[in-house]
């Protein structure tokens, strides 16, 4: 627990969490085993019954709780997290994922260059049967991208560790469920969207920091492990797929501007009319649709 502190901070770690305490003690264990010197530790329990997630995080020193009394979605979570950070350099964590010696050490120095205003580590996705199996893991991303049809890529999803080529470079976006931002940027940036609650908030963030003329890098050396929708479950709720496809399109109305609406709206239904395809023969058509409508109305 070296690293976590009560002091003055280089990293301000905020990890929200709404039920899954597990997951939970797992990820706040490695990040006081593996945190940089000056480290502080955040948990915003979003609304978890009887404050188990409060509990849970009370059993680790330097660990600043945030309590709602009841459940505001990851933006609302992650945004009361930020208004506290007092390190220049912050990282948002979910609670389904676990870092690794040095993931915060290679990233730091990053930030020393103006232009950056957030990283993206490398996730791998934590798959005990693949690790059973002496498999190779599978890369959950590094770094996302984005296609002005309306589409968010996570770059390398679901590829064997060691089938991509991995180096430092630019991306589009980095994904909040691990995430490194400068503190001052993404406070400029506006923060997360609240209306969002969750889902392509992170993606929406992307945008706004690169119009502010921020850079956005992927840094592979910096490993962190994500169990993926182990918070939620793999199976989304028709609740969930709605909210999903709503701040997609949310985003591409928010961010795509001017000539390039008009030069990518041909793309933008191409796209929409495959995902109706697919998302038909998936038999979650309706709750898309839904969604898609939500996101008209703003």
């Amino acid at each position: 627990m070296a690293g976590l502190t009560d002091g003055p901070a280089r990293l301000s770690v905020i990890i929200p969490s709404h039920i899954r305490v597990d997951l939970l003690r797992c990820c706040l264990t490695s990040v006081a085993r593996c945190a940089p010197g000056g480290t502080e530790v955040t948990v915003i329990d979003d609304g978890s019954s009887n404050g188990s997630v409060t509990r849970a995080a009370r059993e680790f020193a330097h660990v600043r709780v945030i309590r709602h009394a009841r459940p505001l979605g990851f933006c609302a979570a992650a945004n009361a997290g930020l208004a506290l950070a007092t390190a220049p350099i912050v990282e948002l964590l979910n609670d389904d994922t676990e870092v690794t010696p040095g993931w915060a050490d290679t990233v730091i120095p990053l930030f020393a260059d103006d232009r950056v205003g957030a990283v993206a580590p490398l996730v791998l996705q934590n798959d005990p049967d693949r690790r059973a199996q002496e498999l190779p893991p599978l890369i959950d991303s590094a770094g996302d991208e984005y296609d002005p049809g309306g589409f968010a890529i996570k770059r390398g999803h679901r590829r064997p560790l060691g089938t991509l080529s991995l180096e430092r470079r630019r991306v589009f976006g980095a994904s909040a469920c691990a995430a490194f931002y400068r503190t001052a940027s993404i406070r400029r940036a506006g923060g997360f969207p609240g209306h969002f609650q969750a889902y392509f908030e992170d993606v929406d963030l992307s945008f706004r920091l690169r119009r502010l003329g921020f850079e956005i890098l992927c840094e592979p050396s910096s490993v962190v492990w994500h169990r993926v929708s182990a918070s939620y479950g793999r199976q989304p709720s028709r609740r969930i797929l709605e909210q999903q496809s709503c701040n997609e399109e949310r985003v591409f109305w928010r961010n795509t501007r001017g000539g390039d609406r008009l030069r990518y709206l041909p793309r933008h239904a191409m796209v929409l009319a495959g995902k109706a395809i697919r998302r038909f023969q998936e038999g979650n058509l309706l709750p898309w649709l839904v969604g898609r409508l939500r996101a008209l109305g703003g």
